[in-house]
């Protein structure tokens, strides 16, 4: 998922943007839905792409904030799903050097540590 968003230490981050990807694995039982073909017995990608969206949309400093709140949204909001990993890359970061992107990772196993 690619998003414009609001992210960063820095003053200029938060008021100019910058692009940044989103990948995001789900586990979830789908016996169901590969049975019966019926979206409502599975997760739905649009309701999970419109989630991460609105956890984008809130400014952050540090992309570890940003990809917790995904995952704490992703598992309040779809409780079906009993494993996830996200990772947050920001592209050409401004660090005073060609960089493709920085990322951070995070997994559900994170939030159980709580």
């Amino acid at each position: 998922m690619e998003y414009y968003a609001y992210h960063g230490c820095f003053d200029a981050e938060r008021v100019v943007g910058t692009h940044f990807i989103v990948d995001l694995l789900m586990e979830t039982d789908v016996e169901s839905a590969s049975k019966s073909d019926n979206l409502k017995e599975t997760v739905n990608y649009l309701s999970v792409y419109q989630m991460v969206k609105q956890e984008m949309e809130v400014s952050s400093h540090l992309l570890e904030h940003v990809a917790r709140r995904i995952l704490v949204s992703l598992h309040k909001n779809f409780p079906s799903v009993t494993y996830s990993e996200v990772t947050v890359s920001k592209l050409n970061p401004p660090l005073g050097g060609k960089l493709a992107s920085v990322s951070v990772t995070l997994n559900s196993d994170e939030l159980e540590k709580e």
